[in-house]
């Protein structure tokens, strides 16, 4: 294989593997060549940790996309600065759902509190980090990569998986499996790419330029120049070269329809009736019963990433961001409930973030501008129900630049994930060492 050919792998591998059923409409030869790029059979054998299948923990990682906005989310009603802050926006005190005597939950959350008074949902307060940016690009990109300075350019759960492996040894895609259109920089490391897909019916790879990386990939592979140089474990001469694609192919295939299978997907009508929504179910709660249902087969993957949008709200913010805690509470409500169904509950941690919250004061188009610090939400039955942290102060002498100043950082939630749910070296994986917060259960 040519150095230009390895080169070819290893972009390829930073896109991200997007991996679905090998259908009708999807060329042979993408099948194929994906797993060729990927890695040579030793490189996809699976790593030495513990599962997360049947017999290990689960993350969940939900997005909230756009910047959601905390102090309408968790809000203070005892608190006069946020009235004069907010004359249109301000939730009233008698319509929010009191968590104590001085913070209340949203009123559409109500699936929200119900985990709260279940014990299953606790709320970290004022989570943010020094020097925020409030591009919707980079502070994404920071919370993805766990890194303020912008100098890392791998995601933090891509760098977990990393940590798993050892020598050359690749983890399989589908220790990660991401419900999104796009691979999520959060999940990509050095070594590992997850599978990622917005339908369990397709198969292709995602990212700049992927499809003509793809075919020239392919036709490097398969143009006759006799014997080849064996490199990465690559197929010498044509011959072997044919059998190693197919090996490639069927692996790929037999993995795909692994997904499909506990995804609820597949060709044809039985693809079709799973596809369709019961009545009243919003397309987040769609993706989390997708992620039940792959849980609840026991896949071998420790981490799903959930995405959902909207939370950009500029102007006529109350009835769309009411709306959206509605959709986000009522989802991950019928998830916890789903995962207690399966008996699944104690085994699962779901946790959430947005890129920022939104400014204190509402902007003359009844909306919010780019904030900064703001709450975030973990669940589960592993988790320590409760409020953490102090809600950040409304006086303007302590604003920053007019946004809410962070309290607690989240690379501390990070490690507390890392080390207390998933096992893990966190200072290896974060290159620094954080406290963790007391959120969940011993």
């Amino acid at each position: 294989m040519s150095d230009d050919m390895i080169h070819t792998r290893r972009q390829f591998l930073k896109g991200g593997l997007t991996l679905i059923s090998a259908g009708a409409t999807v060329p042979l030869f993408l099948d194929r060549t994906a797993w060729a790029i990927s890695g040579d059979p030793s490189d996809r054998q699976r790593a030495h940790h513990k599962p997360g299948g049947a017999n290990g923990r689960i993350l969940v990682v939900l997005q909230l996309a756009g910047g959601n906005d905390g102090l309408n989310t968790v809000i203070p009603f005892e608190n006069d600065r946020y009235y004069q802050a907010r004359p249109r926006l301000g939730i009233r005190k008698g319509d929010a759902i009191r968590l104590n005597d001085q913070l209340g939950l949203n009123p559409n959350a109500t699936g929200l509190k119900s985990l709260y008074d279940a014990g299953l949902l606790s709320i970290v307060q004022g989570v943010g980090y020094p020097n925020p940016n409030r591009s919707h690009f980079v502070a994404t990109d920071i919370w993805s990569t766990g890194d303020p300075t912008e100098a890392t350019h791998n995601g933090w759960i891509g760098r977990y998986f990393d940590c798993t492996c050892s020598g050359r040894e690749r983890p399989e895609p589908k220790r990660g499996i991401s419900i999104t259109s796009e691979v999520p920089l959060a999940m990509q490391g050095e070594k590992f790419s997850p599978v990622s897909f917005s339908t369990p019916d397709e198969l292709t790879w995602r990212g700049p330029g992927a499809r003509g990386r793809g075919r020239n990939a392919f036709e490097d592979l398969n143009q006759p120049h006799g014997k080849r140089k064996e490199t990465d474990g690559a197929p010498q001469d044509e011959a072997s070269a044919l059998a190693y694609l197919e090996r490639m192919a069927m692996d790929a295939r037999a993995s795909a329809e692994e997904i499909q299978k506990a995804a609820g997907g597949g060709s044809g009508a039985r693809s079709r009736r799973a596809g369709r929504r019961r009545p009243g179910r919003n397309a987040l709660e769609g993706n989390l019963e997708m992620v039940r249902r792959m849980i609840r087969a026991g896949l071998d993957t420790s981490v799903y990433y959930v995405s959902m949008g909207g939370f950009d709200t500029h102007a006529n913010q109350l009835g769309s961001h009411n709306n959206l805690i509605r959709t986000f509470s009522d989802a991950v409500k019928a998830f916890m409930d789903g995962l207690k169904e399966d008996g699944l509950l104690d085994r699962v941690l779901l946790m959430t973030f947005s890129e920022f919250g939104r400014r204190v004061a509402e902007n003359g188009s009844g909306g919010t501008d780019h904030g900064a610090a703001a709450p975030l939400f973990v669940a589960g039955g592993g988790v320590k129900a409760g409020v953490h942290g102090k809600h950040p102060s409304l006086n303007p002498d302590d604003l920053d630049r007019g946004d809410l100043k962070w309290g607690t950082d989240f690379r501390s939630v990070y490690a507390t994930v890392l080390n207390g749910w998933l096992n893990a070296d966190s200072e290896r994986i974060l290159s620094g060492s954080f406290k963790p917060l007391p959120l969940l259960k011993a």
